[in-house]
């Protein structure tokens, strides 16, 4: 099976490890406990008609590395990113937008994901307001909720799919 590695970006308390912990392990926790550096995870994404199984690495990273992530060793051999923002927090989807901005500059050409999570939180027909950044970002946008799981395999198969289709 081959395996690819996908980063799993954002500020801090988006979501990311509840994301991840949802996607291998389909639990969520309330307790927050921040990552200190990264987690890694492995996802076994299922084959579908047009690809072949695949297995996602997922490296879960800090969300006080900002920007700089990019000038780090943990980005190497990456094929993909998934980049988290808190649809309760605004100023969380302008990290989004530069993380996603960021990540197009330091490996163009790799396969990104723009994730808007808890959406759990908001009261049915409330409109999340996107920065104009993100709305012209031309990345698949998809929204979220690790606590109840909704569309967060999704995101992780459709990112499969796009790697298979760049051969990364």
């Amino acid at each position: 099976m081959i395996a690819r590695k996908v980063m799993l970006l954002g500020e801090i308390g988006v979501g990311k490890s509840s994301i991840v912990q949802r996607l291998v392990f389909d639990r969520f926790e309330m307790n927050y406990k921040p990552t200190i550096g990264v987690d890694v995870y492995r996802y076994e994404v299922p084959a579908t008609p047009t690809r072949s199984a695949m297995a996602l690495i997922v490296w879960d990273t800090d969300g006080n590395f900002g920007e700089q992530i990019f000038r780090h060793v943990y980005m190497r051999e990456a094929s993909a990113a998934v980049i988290v923002g808190d649809v309760t927090r605004p100023h969380t989807l302008d990290t989004l937008a530069a993380l996603a901005d960021g990540f197009r500059e330091a490996l163009p050409g790799r396969t990104l994901s723009l994730v808007l999570n808890k959406l759990d939180l908001l009261d049915p027909g409330d409109e999340v307001a996107l920065p104009g950044a993100l709305s012209r970002m031309g990345a698949p946008l998809h929204r979220t909720s690790a606590k109840t799981g909704d569309n967060i395999k999704t995101v992780f198969s459709e990112t499969a799919d796009a790697i298979d289709r760049r051969r990364l």
